[in-house]
């Protein structure tokens, strides 16, 4: 082997990442709402650019005056509306507390096991932990939990679902010492439904299990989500499509972009000056305004070329409804733009469009293709919707299982998948195996 050092010359091409380059793809992927978060940040780096926001308008003193008498007779309903503003799950539960009947020590360790609910209800520190942590004794740490498990909605405060449906029912008075029995011993074959040995344990018949089953089905496992009042998020499409004719036309909601202009008097100002500093800070940023001027250009014809393509490859799906959405990916649209397939993921990423029958995400359009035994192919949702309908409508005390529904699926609709690809959409779907599906009355 040859060690010796020396001087090479070599040619390599290499592919290098400018920072405007870096954010001229970021920008493609950014949402209208993002869009417009950036660029207002822009604003504030650069003094060439200006943001006006569409959506504030300067006010009228003539219109104004007139305006004041409506917000008077309104200015209730605001309060109200302040007032009914959700409180914390802390908030809510200290507000169930009889104040006076606990010691100042007991209202400082149950403030804090209450801190310690996570979002379902359930407590996530050990007892003894507290204890030690707050220097208390363990049984004063055991009581306040009790005091919590009182609260409303029946089964805050608990450790896990099993102690969390055991307070349900007895705060329920549900007075079923099978379901007790069950619940307290019984609880993991129960939840994996090995139904037979425990009847055969319990000398019960199967269909007792069953009825308990069915009564644990109604209780709350994530008690701490009714103390959750957020509040209603909205989506803003990014783009809008419309019947046209016999067609679709397609635009972008740019309505919650700011425009963008060029702050020339601040430029002329300033680029008199024999400053040299502020010659290059000028040139650096009106650069910067030229480059964003272009990203926003490009993002737009980007963004209104790949919706437009979906609707073009989708048309089934604007005039017949989601269950008509045919077999398309990324890259195959990139291909038919001659762009590149991460530019499409880039572009539909976060976003969403509004249509005639509903506001969709653009990715929702996407799907895989699977094969079928005649010359056509079908999309993986309407697998799903296939799968969905034959679990729904079976036999619930002979479900079928995920092998019997490949067969189905094939001499019915013609469509062939694997029985893995059917259990994956299955879990997808949120349905159980064909065991855990089974009833027994």
């Amino acid at each position: 082997m040859d060690l010796k050092a020396g001087l090479w010359q070599q040619q390599s091409l290499k592919l290098a990442m400018t920072q405007e380059l870096t954010q001229a793809i970021a920008l493609l992927q950014y949402s209208a709402q993002e869009l417009s978060s950036f660029l207002e940040n822009k604003a504030l780096e650069n003094p060439l650019l200006q943001v006006e926001n569409k959506n504030i308008q300067p006010i009228n003193p003539l219109i104004d005056r007139n305006r004041r008498k409506h917000t008077k007779n309104t200015e209730n309903e605001w309060i109200e509306q302040i007032a009914a503003k959700s409180s914390s799950i802390e908030e809510q539960l200290i507000s169930q507390l009889p104040i006076h009947k606990y010691s100042n020590k007991q209202l400082k360790i149950i403030r804090h096991l209450i801190e310690n609910l996570d979002d379902n209800g359930y407590l996530t520190s050990e007892p003894n932990e507290i204890a030690e942590r707050m220097g208390v004794p363990l049984e004063l740490v055991e009581e306040s939990i009790i005091v919590i498990q009182t609260m409303e909605p029946a089964g805050i405060g608990a450790r896990n679902l099993q102690e969390c449906l055991l307070i349900q029912i007895e705060r329920e008075n549900l007075e079923d010492e099978l379901a007790r029995t069950i619940l307290t011993h019984y609880f993991v074959p129960f939840a994996e439904k090995k139904w037979k040995q425990m009847a055969k344990k319990l000398q019960v018949p199967i269909q007792k299990i069953q009825e308990v089953f069915d009564m644990i089905q109604q209780l709350n496992p994530r008690p701490g989500a009714l103390l959750e009042k957020e509040n209603a998020s909205y989506i803003i499409p990014d783009a809008i499509v419309e019947r046209f004719g016999a067609g679709y036309s397609v635009r972008l909601c740019d309505d919650i972009i700011p425009k963008i202009s060029f702050n020339d008097h601040y430029y002329q100002k300033l680029r008199t000056t024999q400053d040299s500093q502020v010659g290059r800070f000028l040139q650096e940023k009106v650069q910067d305004y030229q480059w964003i001027m272009r990203s926003i250009e490009q993002r737009k014809e980007t963004l209104t070329r790949v919706v437009s393509k979906i609707v073009d490859k989708q048309s089934r799906f604007f005039e017949k409804g989601s269950e008509h959405l045919v077999p398309m990916t990324m890259k195959e649209v990139a291909s038919e733009l001659e762009i590149h397939e991460s530019t499409v993921s880039r572009a539909v990423k976060e976003k969403y469009v509004q249509t005639p029958i509903g506001t969709y995400s653009l990715k929702s359009f996407f799907t895989s293709t699977i094969q079928t035994v005649s010359n056509e192919n079908t999309s993986s949702s309407q697998v799903k919707n296939e799968i969905a309908s034959l679990i729904e409508s079976e036999d619930k005390q002979r479900p079928l299982s995920d092998q019997e529904i490949v067969e189905n699926l094939k001499n019915s609709q013609g469509i062939v998948v694997s029985r893995r690809t059917v259990a994956k959409y299955r879990d997808q779907l949120g349905i159980p195996s064909s065991s855990k599906r089974k009833r027994f009355d």
